[in-house]
C-alpha cells in the first residue's frame, strides 16, 4: 500500500512539474535540460566553436542543449564538436556523436580519440549519477566515485581554460569532493538551478581553468 501511495505521489508531481511540461513542448528528452539551461545562462559555458563531451549522456537532453548553442544560425549543422558517451544506448541526436560503453576502457578511449581528431576539450559535462541502494554510506561513495571519474577524465581531455561541469549531492564527501576539484582547478563553484527541486540534495560543482602542475 505505502508503495502504490509513494508510485502515486511520483506520478502526480511528475505531470505537474512545470519543468516536465515545458520539456515536451520543446521537445527535451528530460527536465534536466533546464537545469544546464539556468546555469549556461549565468555560466556562459557553451559557445560555438566548442569541443564538448557529455558523461552519462542517456537520454541526451544535455546533448540537446549543447546543440542549441553550436547550432549554426540560419543554416544546418554546428559550429563546433559535440560527443555523448554512456553506458545505455540513446536514440540519435543530428549533429552529436555517441559512443556507448565505459570511458574508461581502451576501445571508449580510442573512439573518442578518433572522433576528436587529437582535438582537447573546452567543456565536459557529466550529468552521471549511480543507482542509489538507499544506504547512506554506500551511496556517498558511490556518488564520490561519480564525480571523481569524470574529474580524471577532464583532467585528461581538457584545455588548459576548459570547464568541467558535474552533478553531485550535498552531504557527506562533498567537502572532500570540492578539495579535489580546487587541487585541478583555478576557479570551482557550486550551482543549485531551480530546475533541481528544493527537496533534492543534488547540486552541479563547476570547475574552470586547469591548474598547470595538473593539466596533463
Amino acid at each position: 500500500m505505502a508503495k502504490n501511495k509513494f508510485n502515486a505521489a511520483w506520478v502526480h508531481r511528475h505531470v505537474t512539474d512545470p519543468y516536465v511540461r515545458q520539456a515536451q513542448q520543446r521537445g527535451y528528452r528530460s527536465r534536466a535540460a533546464f537545469k544546464l539551461l539556468e546555469i549556461d545562462e549565468k555560466d556562459r559555458l557553451i559557445r560555438p566553436g566548442m569541443a564538448v563531451v557529455d558523461l552519462g549522456a542517456a537520454p541526451g537532453s544535455w546533448s540537446q542543449v549543447v546543440r542549441e548553442r553550436l547550432a549554426k544560425k540560419g543554416a544546418q549543422g554546428i559550429h563546433g564538436k559535440i560527443v555523448a558517451l554512456d553506458l545505455l544506448p540513446m536514440d540519435p541526436i543530428a549533429d552529436v556523436s555517441f559512443i556507448e560503453g565505459d570511458f574508461r576502457e581502451a576501445e571508449v578511449e580510442k573512439q573518442l580519440s578518433d572522433l576528436l581528431e587529437g582535438q582537447k576539450l573546452d567543456l565536459v559535462l557529466s550529468d552521471m549519477a549511480p543507482n542509489m541502494s538507499g544506504v547512506s554510506s554506500a551511496d556517498t561513495a558511490r556518488v564520490m566515485h561519480v564525480c571523481e571519474l569524470a574529474l580524471d577524465f577532464a583532467q585528461q581531455h581538457l584545455k588548459p581554460h576548459g570547464a568541467l561541469l558535474v552533478k553531485t549531492f550535498q552531504g557527506s564527501g562533498y567537502s572532500q569532493l570540492v578539495e579535489a576539484f580546487k587541487k585541478v582547478f583555478e576557479k570551482v563553484s557550486s550551482r543549485k538551478p531551480a530546475a533541481s527541486r528544493a527537496e533534492s540534495s543534488e547540486l552541479f560543482l563547476l570547475g574552470r581553468d586547469l591548474k598547470h602542475q595538473s593539466s596533463k
